[in-house]
């Protein structure tokens, strides 16, 4: 029995008319044999959940740099709700969940340590530029499985790929997940603000808490049934304006009164400032770099800069900091 083909005629029978269909994917760059149990999204969804890249997330900053508590969100938990809401709303639009799934597991692999102050901190020094969605397809398609990459699907890299607010996915279940990064985002970094005591929730503007709601449960249920709502049986996935305006001014006011508050950003310039140096440094000498690294260079003939950021963006806070201290804090010697 192929339980796949099974899951690809559930598939055509149960799911939106617009929603993507397993059996009709556009494929891999490289060809593979099915598998006899899965389909492929959910096969890209493993691969993801399994890759290296992943299991770095949970030591990346979401928001808050070296937050003292257990309860602040990284880059991994940030990814988790991302997948929980696209996955609401996913299932209740009867879109593909697993290529929903997949996406938002993989929308954020090539973020950097220390969250949007790394990414900064790139475009600094790398004349290249870095932005960390098409760093997350370099990882999906080069970085990953020495140098193979995950292979993954052209519509769950799409998905990754155009997850910002700037991106256009031409899945309606990569349009599910540029939504959900948004209210996921949103929500859990007010809740981390105020856990932080930089915010109160009475400190939320009216204008917005009276259309959204005053808790998080609320804003999550407000946001995720306007999207329902507006987008059953249509060829998009929508919010209605009103809502829209609220969660657009309520992001606004987030940005004002915590991204760029200093007692949550206090600590950002002193991260920028170690990973430039940690950039300059190994582009002077890219031989100190892992061997997967050195031969992106001079076997794959990557350049330079960009192998440089693949490693620096890899890294974790814990261990960039460990770089650092190893290459420029002096240490006790003996004779």
């Amino acid at each position: 029995m192929n339980i796949r083909e099974v899951y690809e005629e559930k598939e055509r029978k149960n799911l939106s008319k617009y929603a993507s269909l397993s059996s009709m994917s556009l494929g891999r760059e490289r060809a593979e044999k099915e598998c006899e149990i899965r389909t492929c999204y959910q096969r890209d969804r493993d691969r993801i959940l399994h890759s290296k890249s992943f299991r770095r997330m949970k030591h990346k900053t979401q928001v808050f740099l070296a937050p003292q508590g257990d309860h602040y969100r990284t880059r991994l938990t940030h990814t988790l709700e991302v997948s929980q809401i696209a996955r609401t709303i996913a299932r209740a639009l009867s879109m593909n969940e697993d290529l929903t799934e997949a996406i938002a597991l993989g929308h954020d692999l090539g973020h950097t340590p220390f969250g949007h102050a790394g990414e900064r901190a790139l475009n600094k020094v790398c004349n290249l530029k870095f932005v960390h969605s098409e760093q997350s397809i370099r990882v999906v398609e080069i970085l990953e499985n020495d140098g193979l990459g995950l292979n993954l699907t052209k519509e769950v890299k799409d998905g990754i790929k155009n997850h910002r607010t700037s991106g256009n996915p031409m899945t309606m279940e990569g349009k599910i997940v540029r939504f959900a990064d948004k209210i996921a985002y949103i929500n859990h970094d007010i809740d981390d603000a105020i856990r932080g005591e930089i915010l109160k929730e009475e400190d939320i503007p009216k204008e917005f808490s009276d259309i959204l709601g005053s808790s998080k449960s609320a804003r999550l249920d407000t946001m995720v049934f306007d999207i329902v709502n507006n987008s059953m049986d249509k060829a998009d996935i929508i919010m209605s304006k009103k809502i829209a305006d609220a969660m657009s001014g309520l992001r606004a006011f987030m940005f004002e009164n915590v991204y760029s508050n200093n007692k949550a950003k206090e600590e950002e310039a002193k991260a920028e400032k170690m990973l430039i140096s940690l950039y300059e440094y190994y582009l002077e000498n890219t031989d100190k770099m892992p061997d997967e690294y050195i031969k992106l260079i001079y076997e794959k003939k990557e350049e330079k800069e960009r192998v440089v950021c693949d490693y620096i963006a890899g890294m974790s806070d814990q261990y960039s900091i460990e770089k650092f201290e190893e290459l420029f804090v002096p240490r006790e010697w003996k004779f």
